[in-house]
């Protein structure tokens, strides 16, 4: 089947939202804390890093509403990419998404949901598989493939089960949330402290910004994935409609949910407790916040959630993602196969395949903490260029029609596009080597771009 079968456009605007809100509602709510309170040791700075990071992640969604709402296609920041900076810009964004961002996210999101599945399972059932780490890695990459494999399916099956996922995980935080306010008494319960490392005060007021920008990645892994629902524009109803809506009001749920959370896990365990888990990393902070307030049974029923929030996010996110790998291929600039639709599903089918077999491949490669550092300083170099491009447009083509505009214009863009600067040099100068092997691996497209054009 030629690729020019087309996508059929079955997704509305409630599914649309709730696709924003699965694609970024996994892992980092649930984790993040632990190397926040180790970098911060203070639970006022968390907070306000969970503030900045959410209020520049809206910042970032009302620059790209702006232009999915001009420019709906399947690809999202690669159609307009190609439009406003050429096909080698747009094409080292999608390859990136490939080797570093997407991939490396999906990879995270499916080994913290193989950690939750292992810990859960009884001791007496997994004594003698083996390496835990290795038997985690076989379960991250069997969901993988079983997600791919359902998304190949129909794009329909993938949103219904992420839209019937993602309302059942809202209502369970928000029985953690009012259970942590309502039920527990935190005067009568003292969690353990243990002295973890030393304060950033320490090291003076370089200390200080060095911490503060590594919570904030943290911060904003945790908020990854708000620009998901732009990659399949071309299967979105009203797209100039409801693409603006879902990305504003979908991040804006994720940011109340955020905070209510940790508001929460700060009143159940002192900011030093979260701190001291960095020495035991398999343990998950929210996990051992239930266990504190309602014993074994509320750090089960955490687990349970944890699993079915990385399902979920998993499956949103190589729902929306492999969009991008296909929209290359339309355009001739990527290996022909990833462009097939499928004749029965109307899917990209080769196109979530090869994300599959990438995705895994990332799995086998690094850990969690390392997958998400390096797809998040990837990532926010092509934010930056989605402000700019906001900037861009205004200025080239003023008459174009804009269903949505920016709020905020141009002020809000270029705060976002001088945040999204400092976070990348800051990141470049206190780890140069995991910064160099992002640059390295969007470099690595280069000579493929050459390749592709000269076909």
């Amino acid at each position: 089947m030629e690729a020019k079968e087309n996508l059929r456009r079955s997704v509305g605007g409630f599914s649309a939202v709730m696709l924003v809100v699965s694609a970024v509602v996994g892992s980092g709510v649930f984790k993040k804390i632990v190397p926040m309170a180790d970098s911060l040791h203070d639970d006022v700075l968390i907070l306000a890093c969970w503030i900045v990071a959410g209020l520049l992640s809206m910042i970032g969604a009302l620059c790209t509403a702006e232009l999915a709402a001009m420019m709906p296609g399947s690809g999202g920041e690669y159609v307009y990419f190609r439009k406003i900076y050429g096909h080698f810009f747009a094409f080292l964004y999608g390859w990136a998404s490939l080797v570093v961002m997407r991939s490396a996210t999906i990879a995270a999101l499916a080994f913290v949901f193989a950690q939750s599945f292992y810990a859960l399972l009884p001791d007496a059932l997994i004594t003698g598989w083996g390496v835990p780490t290795l038997v985690v890695k076989i379960f991250a990459s069997l969901l993988v493939v079983v997600l791919s494999l359902i998304n190949l399916r129909g794009l329909s099956l993938g949103a219904s089960l992420s839209r019937v996922f993602i309302i059942g995980i809202i209502a369970a935080m928000f029985i953690f949330i009012g259970y942590a306010y309502l039920v527990y008494d935190a005067e009568t319960t003292t969690a353990t402290v243990v002295t973890g490392s030393t304060p950033p005060a320490a090291g003076g007021g370089s200390g200080w910004l060095t911490a503060l920008f590594g919570a904030s990645l943290a911060a904003f892994w945790g908020y990854e994935g708000w620009n998901n629902v732009a990659y399949i524009g071309e299967e979105v109803k009203h797209p100039q409609r409801n693409i603006p809506i879902a990305l504003i009001v979908g991040t804006g749920i994720v940011i109340v949910l955020y905070l209510l959370m940790h508001l929460a896990y700060l009143r159940i365990m002192p900011v030093e407790s979260y701190a001291a888990m960095m020495e035991t990393p398999e343990k998950i902070a929210a996990v051992e916040a239930a266990s504190v307030m309602s014993g074994p049974v509320g750090g089960t029923i955490l687990s349970v959630l944890i699993l079915c929030s990385t399902f979920n996010c998993t499956n949103s996110t190589i729902l929306l993602s492999s969009r991008i790998f296909y929209a290359l291929s339309k355009d001739r600039l990527f290996f022909g196969f990833a462009s097939k639709v499928h004749p029965r599903f109307h899917t990209p089918a080769n196109a979530i395949l090869l994300q599959c077999a990438w995705s895994c491949l990332m799995i086998w490669m690094g850990s969690f903490d390392q997958l998400t550092d390096l797809l998040v300083f990837a990532a926010f170099i092509f934010y930056g260029a989605t402000a700019w491009a906001v900037i861009v447009m205004r200025r080239k083509a003023p008459g174009m029609e804009r269903p949505y505009r920016t709020l905020g214009y141009p002020v809000l863009p270029a705060v976002f596009l001088i945040f999204c600067f400092a976070l990348v040099v800051i990141t470049i100068a206190g780890n140069p080597l995991r910064s160099l092997m992002g640059v390295g691996l969007i470099a690595s497209g280069i000579p493929l771009y050459y390749h592709f054009i000269k076909k």
